[in-house]
């Protein structure tokens, strides 16, 4: 081998491909079922068909199998409950972007204990995925990899494209090729420019290197997704979920001959980073989307069995997971399930 290249390379460990792996995971007609009304709701929501709210809830990242179907167990009750005036999808979050090092999320290390074992949490990820749409529970995941969707994409009902990536010309074409609808968030920075050059980067078709199901290197045409749209999260200390900016943003996107599409992040930036501020981002967006005029059409809760979060070690390696507290984030702060219960009420009582 030329001397000149993998300078850097530790080792390649090749993988099954997304094929092998689907088929060691297949969907269920209920998943079928899940995944396609989920689509199909979101996307009637997006056009205008449907009145609906739509609510994508769940934790920030899933870290325990066990954790997340008792969560998807809970929450099946009440997507039965609200269906009439709320579509709600729930959060299956395994890729985490880090601002520098940390656990990147149970796709890539699913022992958190730095073995870093992808195979391994690419069928864990698919497992969980599959459990929680057999109930009927349509997911929602962000795509971080590009080559990652192959692999879970028959899944996944609603994809966000996160606040570090919504720039990423990489993260466009992918968008342009995903089967489901797509929510681009505005950058870190609170830039809504981004999110809005993104959705219109991800209608148009698209050629670029990629990966097939059989794992070979290959041109990837795509045709455009139609599907995509803003999600406000609020950034550099900033909120962005107030009248004034909702109506600017209606605005833009009207101008960019985009629909104005409006999801709200009741996180993030927009609530502090305090798990106990989201109550009060989810009530005032709430009255504004009451208006009509705001275009708003959703909004987001990372909610957990309970609420905050608790620290993990950066370097994971000899870390003993036994000793983390049940149903608490290991990333981001969530609100506990009982106070989302409480907010959905809520909610659907105003839209009655």
């Amino acid at each position: 081998m030329n001397k000149l290249t993998n300078i850097n390379v530790r080792a390649e460990h090749p993988i099954m491909s997304a094929f092998e792996i689907k088929n060691k995971n297949p969907l269920s007609a209920e998943s079928i079922d899940a995944v396609y009304s989920g689509r199909r709701e979101i996307i009637d929501l997006l056009r205008g068909d449907s009145r609906k709210l739509l609510v994508i809830l769940g934790p920030c990242s899933i870290h325990d199998e066990a954790i997340a179907l008792e969560y998807a167990e809970r929450l099946q009750l009440l997507v039965q409950r609200y269906k009439d005036r709320i579509t709600l999808v729930m959060r299956a979050y395994f890729e985490k972007p880090r601002t520098t090092v940390g656990w990147k999320g149970l796709v890539y290390d699913p022992r958190m204990d730095g073995s870093n074992r992808m195979e391994e949490g690419l069928l864990l990820a698919r497992s969980i995925m599959c459990q929680i749409t057999a109930k009927g529970i349509p997911v929602a995941t962000e795509f971080l990899d590009p080559i990652v969707p192959q692999y879970i994409d028959d899944l996944v009902s609603w994809a966000a494209i996160g606040a570090r990536t919504t720039e990423s010309q990489i993260h466009r074409q992918m968008a342009s090729g995903l089967s489901m609808p797509v929510g681009f968030k505005n950058g870190t920075d609170g830039s809504v420019q981004i999110a809005i050059d993104a959705m219109k980067s991800a209608q148009s078709p698209h050629t670029f290197i990629g990966m097939n199901l059989n794992g070979q290197i290959s041109l990837i045409d795509t045709t455009g997704n139609p599907h995509g749209h803003i999600v406000l999260r609020g950034g550099n200390g900033h909120t962005n979920y107030d009248r004034e900016t909702l109506i600017s943003v209606v605005e833009k996107l009207t101008q960019a001959n985009l629909r104005p599409n409006i999801l709200v992040d009741c996180s993030h930036a927009n609530s502090g980073k305090q798990f106990q501020n989201q109550q009060n981002v989810w009530k005032a967006v709430l009255a504004e989307y009451k208006s009509g005029d705001a275009g708003i059409m959703g909004m987001m809760l990372e909610s957990n069995l309970n609420e905050g979060s608790q620290s993990i070690p950066t370097d994971l390696k000899g870390f003993d997971r036994s000793t983390l507290k049940h149903g608490v984030s290991v990333t981001d702060q969530c609100i506990s399930f009982e106070e989302t219960e409480d907010l959905l009420r809520i909610a659907y009582d105003a839209l009655s």
